[in-house]
């Protein structure tokens, strides 16, 4: 249920309507607009359905929310969109932004040469993964600890903010000292307890779309993270798995406007690992932007023939600036602007 409070609505009347929906067991989520406040209770149906505040004091009215994910749905916003803002950086609405970096912290070379060419192309956020979930035991899984440490070095030389992967709670506290951001991947975007926790940590995480799920499946997950009290949620569509084996995942594009028709958080495109191929990188970038993104997660690496992790895939550094100038031409098609610190 979406109890939305009258223009000017006290903040007595509003922790009123909140005790209220505590009393009968259910959990009462409060948003701040511009203008209006609005509470969602979310729990129990028939509790929901009975709380009998129609009449209370700066209640306007009442909205049931049809749909499985309460939070995530576009009905709790009215039409708002979400705006996460990262360390001065925002991205959703009309803010668009460019996240690129190395697939895999490999070493200091690499990581700090790819930091300073992300910054210098104007790109707002620095990926690198320090922990991979790889599809066999025998592949490089990450440096772990020292992976984290070269992205602070990175962090602190180029002012970045960055964002890293975590797969396992117990790394949490550690990855955090470093992230501004968690991703969590597609393997993982069903691991209801490590949604749970990062949903509790308050930092803005990006979730990665399963291998195999789908948009009401992934938003289910966001789900998850926003029922802590953490807003700052992106959605990012990775490419999923179907019958063509002509490349790597099916970038599901339509996932675009799908997304931003049921719900109001942010959505982020990762072509890389669905093209598996740098070549086509830049056209589904380009056709990511057009059709509305609100932001580009992309690889890059300085060399990529020696990458120890989907080289094949990696935009080259020096070919980076030029593919932020091609892909901020196309987001300025759809209203978008690149977000400025």
């Amino acid at each position: 249920m979406m109890i939305v409070m009258k223009e000017g609505a006290s903040d007595d009347q509003i922790q009123a309507v909140v005790d209220r929906v505590e009393s009968v067991g259910a959990r009462a989520h409060v948003s701040r607009g511009e203008l209006v406040t609005v509470i969602g209770a979310i729990g129990d149906r028939e509790h929901v359905a009975n709380l009998g505040i129609e009449g209370f004091p700066g209640v306007d009215h009442m909205v049931p929310i049809l749909k499985p994910y309460k939070l995530a749905s576009a009905q709790f916003k009215k039409g708002e969109r979400t705006v996460v803002e990262i360390d001065g950086r925002k991205i959703g609405g009309q803010h668009f932004m460019m996240i690129a970096g190395p697939c895999t912290v490999e070493s200091r070379e690499v990581m700090l040469e790819t930091a300073h060419v992300v910054k210098d192309a104007g790109a707002q956020l620095l990926r690198g993964g320090a922990y991979k979930p790889r599809t066999s035991p025998y592949s490089f899984q990450g440096l772990g600890e020292a992976g984290l440490r070269l992205l602070q070095e990175a962090k602190e030389e180029t002012g970045l903010p960055v964002v890293t992967e975590l797969m396992d709670v117990r790394d949490l506290e550690r990855v955090l000292e470093v992230a501004d951001v968690i991703q969590l991947g597609a393997r993982n975007m069903q691991n209801y307890t490590l949604l749970t926790e990062v949903g509790r940590a308050g930092v803005p995480v990006l979730l990665k779309r399963g291998l195999s799920a789908t948009i009401e499946e992934l938003l289910m997950a966001a789900e998850y993270v926003l029922k802590e009290g953490n807003e700052q949620v992106l959605l990012c569509e990775r490419g999923i798995r179907t019958f063509e084996p002509s490349y790597r995942f099916t970038l599901d594009l339509l996932a675009v406007p799908v997304l931003k028709e049921l719900s109001h958080l942010p959505v982020v495109i990762d072509p890389s690992h669905a093209a598996g191929r740098r070549d086509w990188v830049l056209p589904m970038s380009l056709a990511a932007a057009a059709a509305g993104a609100d932001g580009i997660i992309v690889e890059i690496h300085p060399q990529p023939e020696k990458a120890i992790c989907d080289g094949p895939q990696a935009v080259r550094n020096e070919e980076f600036a030029d593919y932020v100038r091609k892909v901020e031409q196309a987001a300025a098609l759809a209203g978008k602007e690149l977000a400025r610190v």
